[in-house]
Protein backbone atom coordinates (compact mmCIF):
# COMPACT_ATOMS: atom_id res chain seq x y z
CA UNK A 1 0.00 0.00 0.00
CA UNK A 2 1.69 3.23 -1.14
CA UNK A 3 -0.14 6.10 0.55
CA UNK A 4 0.31 9.76 -0.38
CA UNK A 5 2.08 11.71 2.33
CA UNK A 6 3.83 8.64 3.77
CA UNK A 7 7.04 10.68 4.09
CA UNK A 8 5.46 12.32 7.16
CA UNK A 9 5.60 9.10 9.17
CA UNK A 10 8.79 8.98 11.17
CA UNK A 11 9.66 6.81 14.15
CA UNK A 12 10.66 3.22 13.68
CA UNK A 13 8.66 1.00 16.00
CA UNK A 14 5.53 3.18 15.87
CA UNK A 15 2.61 1.00 14.78
CA UNK A 16 0.67 3.87 13.21
CA UNK A 17 3.73 5.22 11.38
CA UNK A 18 4.21 1.73 9.94
CA UNK A 19 0.60 1.82 8.69
CA UNK A 20 1.20 5.28 7.18
CA UNK A 21 4.35 3.99 5.45
CA UNK A 22 2.38 1.04 4.06
CA UNK A 23 4.41 -1.53 5.99
CA UNK A 24 1.39 -2.88 7.91
CA UNK A 25 -2.08 -3.70 6.64
CA UNK A 26 -5.03 -1.55 7.57
CA UNK A 27 -8.66 -1.46 6.52
CA UNK A 28 -8.63 2.11 5.25
CA UNK A 29 -11.72 4.28 5.31
CA UNK A 30 -10.10 7.60 4.41
CA UNK A 31 -6.73 8.87 3.29
CA UNK A 32 -5.40 12.22 2.21
CA UNK A 33 -2.05 14.00 2.42
CA UNK A 34 -2.33 14.63 6.17
CA UNK A 35 -4.84 12.22 7.74
CA UNK A 36 -5.64 8.53 7.49
CA UNK A 37 -8.57 6.71 9.04
CA UNK A 38 -8.89 2.97 9.41
CA UNK A 39 -10.76 0.30 11.32
CA UNK A 40 -9.58 -0.45 14.87
CA UNK A 41 -8.30 -4.04 15.22
CA UNK A 42 -9.99 -4.26 18.63
CA UNK A 43 -13.30 -2.46 18.08
CA UNK A 44 -15.56 -1.64 21.01
CA UNK A 45 -18.45 -1.71 18.53
CA UNK A 46 -18.65 -2.61 14.83
CA UNK A 47 -17.47 0.40 12.85
CA UNK A 48 -14.90 1.61 15.41
CA UNK A 49 -12.49 3.89 13.51
CA UNK A 50 -9.13 5.46 14.28
CA UNK A 51 -8.35 8.88 12.82
CA UNK A 52 -4.60 9.43 12.70
CA UNK A 53 -2.41 12.29 11.51
CA UNK A 54 0.32 11.12 9.15
CA UNK A 55 2.75 13.36 11.01
CA UNK A 56 4.07 11.52 14.06
CA UNK A 57 3.12 13.25 17.30
CA UNK A 58 3.12 11.34 20.58
CA UNK A 59 0.25 13.30 22.10
CA UNK A 60 -1.67 16.55 21.87
CA UNK A 61 1.26 18.56 23.24
CA UNK A 62 3.32 17.49 20.21
CA UNK A 63 0.58 17.90 17.60
CA UNK A 64 0.43 21.22 15.71
CA UNK A 65 -2.98 22.82 16.23
CA UNK A 66 -3.75 22.94 12.51
CA UNK A 67 -3.10 19.18 12.22
CA UNK A 68 -5.33 18.59 15.24
CA UNK A 69 -8.07 20.64 13.63
CA UNK A 70 -7.87 18.58 10.45
CA UNK A 71 -7.99 15.37 12.52
CA UNK A 72 -11.18 16.52 14.30
CA UNK A 73 -12.74 17.75 11.05
CA UNK A 74 -12.22 14.34 9.45
CA UNK A 75 -13.54 12.60 12.58
CA UNK A 76 -16.67 14.74 12.34
CA UNK A 77 -17.16 13.69 8.71
CA UNK A 78 -16.64 10.04 9.60
CA UNK A 79 -19.12 10.28 12.48
CA UNK A 80 -21.68 11.57 9.99
CA UNK A 81 -20.80 8.68 7.67
CA UNK A 82 -21.29 6.15 10.48
CA UNK A 83 -24.79 7.50 11.12
CA UNK A 84 -25.63 7.11 7.42
CA UNK A 85 -24.02 3.69 7.05
CA UNK A 86 -25.72 0.32 7.35
CA UNK A 87 -23.90 -0.27 10.65
CA UNK A 88 -25.93 -0.05 13.83
CA UNK A 89 -25.43 3.54 14.98
CA UNK A 90 -27.80 5.37 17.32
CA UNK A 91 -25.05 7.73 18.50
CA UNK A 92 -21.33 8.33 18.16
CA UNK A 93 -18.49 8.70 20.64
CA UNK A 94 -15.19 10.39 19.93
CA UNK A 95 -12.43 9.54 22.34
CA UNK A 96 -8.84 10.71 22.50
CA UNK A 97 -6.49 9.31 25.13
CA UNK A 98 -3.57 11.68 25.74
CA UNK A 99 -0.92 10.03 27.90
CA UNK A 100 -0.57 6.78 29.76
CA UNK A 101 -2.74 7.95 32.68
CA UNK A 102 -5.52 8.62 30.13
CA UNK A 103 -5.20 5.03 28.80
CA UNK A 104 -3.21 5.91 25.67
CA UNK A 105 -1.68 2.64 24.45
CA UNK A 106 -0.15 3.62 21.11
CA UNK A 107 1.93 6.75 21.45
CA UNK A 108 1.01 8.36 18.14
CA UNK A 109 -1.90 10.72 18.73
CA UNK A 110 -5.16 9.32 17.38
CA UNK A 111 -8.86 9.84 17.74
CA UNK A 112 -11.31 6.99 18.21
CA UNK A 113 -14.68 7.40 16.48
CA UNK A 114 -17.20 4.67 17.14
CA UNK A 115 -20.90 4.04 16.79
CA UNK A 116 -23.02 3.58 19.88
CA UNK A 117 -26.34 1.84 20.30
CA UNK A 118 -28.62 0.76 23.10
CA UNK A 119 -27.23 -2.35 24.77
CA UNK A 120 -23.64 -2.05 23.52
CA UNK A 121 -21.00 -2.93 26.09
CA UNK A 122 -18.77 0.18 26.07
CA UNK A 123 -18.72 1.98 29.43
CA UNK A 124 -16.84 4.85 31.03
CA UNK A 125 -17.05 4.59 34.78
CA UNK A 126 -16.34 7.71 36.81
CA UNK A 127 -17.36 9.68 39.87
CA UNK A 128 -20.06 11.80 38.21
CA UNK A 129 -21.25 13.55 41.37
CA UNK A 130 -22.02 17.28 41.36
CA UNK A 131 -19.14 19.47 42.57
CA UNK A 132 -19.28 22.59 44.74
CA UNK A 133 -18.89 25.95 42.94
CA UNK A 134 -15.70 26.80 44.85
CA UNK A 135 -14.06 23.59 43.61
CA UNK A 136 -15.13 24.35 40.03
CA UNK A 137 -13.92 27.97 40.29
CA UNK A 138 -10.53 26.81 41.63
CA UNK A 139 -10.16 24.32 38.77
CA UNK A 140 -11.20 26.99 36.23
CA UNK A 141 -8.51 29.35 37.59
CA UNK A 142 -5.88 26.61 37.29
CA UNK A 143 -6.87 25.99 33.65
CA UNK A 144 -6.73 29.74 32.87
CA UNK A 145 -3.21 29.86 34.38
CA UNK A 146 -2.25 26.85 32.24
CA UNK A 147 -3.58 28.62 29.14
CA UNK A 148 -1.41 31.66 29.93
CA UNK A 149 1.64 29.44 30.46
CA UNK A 150 0.98 27.64 27.16
CA UNK A 151 0.65 30.96 25.30
CA UNK A 152 3.92 32.21 26.77
CA UNK A 153 5.68 28.97 25.85
CA UNK A 154 4.35 29.21 22.27
CA UNK A 155 5.71 32.72 21.67
CA UNK A 156 8.73 32.89 19.39
CA UNK A 157 11.95 33.76 21.21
Amino acid sequence: MNLPGNELAQPEGCLFCAIVRGELEASLVHQDDEIIAFMDLHPVTPGHLLVVPRLHAVGLEDLPEDAGGRMWTQAHRLARALRRSTLRCEGVNMFLADGKAAFQEIFHVHLHVFPRFAGDTFRIDADWRRRERVELDTAAAAVREGMTAAQVAARPS
